[in-house]
């Protein structure tokens, strides 16, 4: 996924609602910038941290530039981390699409938002005449707390626990079901859970794995140009 233009980089002074941030750019100026991201961004939001923003004049738009990565060093050096929750689907289909993702490969057609479960909609549905149906459910990932270990999720997240059961009858009824939890940075090697954050989703987890629900993690390359899907790595635990 290539952004319109290069992104700019700035220091952030503070993120707040969580849904708006004010950023500091190289160039001198102060703007406030969206924040695409309701989590709580556990390590990533400190004062004075260097941040990325894309920048879009439409007239429409209240606020003109959008948050898009940080830097975060956990001692390695610094490393791009991507925030914006509303990418991951997109790159996620494009891998997909593309072939990128050979365990999601040689289905007919792939549909975005479907409806299904208890008033849900599912990331994508992948679906072929040959085949059963998959229902392909996609997290947002960039907490990691210890070098070279990214976790989900980085705060209670009722909603996903939910999927995760909408999941696991999908694979009752005899549909296949996918968990993709994408990490929007390079530096990670493995994926956990981190229970300590929701018990309830980790539970939730155990569950729906037990049910059959398949479960895959991937990291991102990142730069101000572009992100795209980099290579999958193993989840523990």
């Amino acid at each position: 996924m290539d952004f319109q233009a290069p992104l700019v980089r700035g220091h952030l002074v503070q993120r707040y609602k969580r849904f708006l941030a004010d950023v500091v750019l190289d160039d001198g100026r102060a703007v406030t910038a969206s924040c695409p991201n309701t989590g709580s961004m556990h390590g990533l939001s400190a004062p004075g941290a260097t941040v990325w923003l894309s920048e879009n004049d439409s007239p429409t738009r209240k606020y003109r530039h959008t948050w898009e990565m940080v830097e975060a060093d956990l001692g390695a050096g610094a490393t791009l981390v991507g925030i914006n929750t509303g990418h991951p689907n997109r790159l996620v289909e494009d891998a997909v699409r593309n072939g990128v993702i050979a365990d999601l490969a040689g289905y007919a057609s792939v549909r975005r938002e479907v409806r299904y479960g208890d008033a849900s909609r599912i990331d994508l549905l992948l679906e072929h005449d040959d085949r059963p149906p998959c229902y392909v459910e996609i997290k947002n990932v960039h907490l990691m707390r210890q070098a070279g270990r990214a976790e989900f999720p980085d705060s209670v997240t009722k909603r996903g626990a939910k999927h995760l059961g909408e999941l696991a009858r999908m694979v009752e009824g005899g549909a296949r079901a996918v968990m993709v939890y994408l990490v929007q940075r390079a530096d990670a090697d493995s994926f956990a859970l981190a229970r300590d954050f929701d018990p309830a989703y980790g539970r939730a987890f155990d569950a729906a794995r037990l049910a059959g629900v398949e479960a895959m993690a991937w990291t991102c390359a990142l730069s101000p140009t572009s992100i795209s899907l980099a290579r999958p790595i193993p989840i523990i635990g």
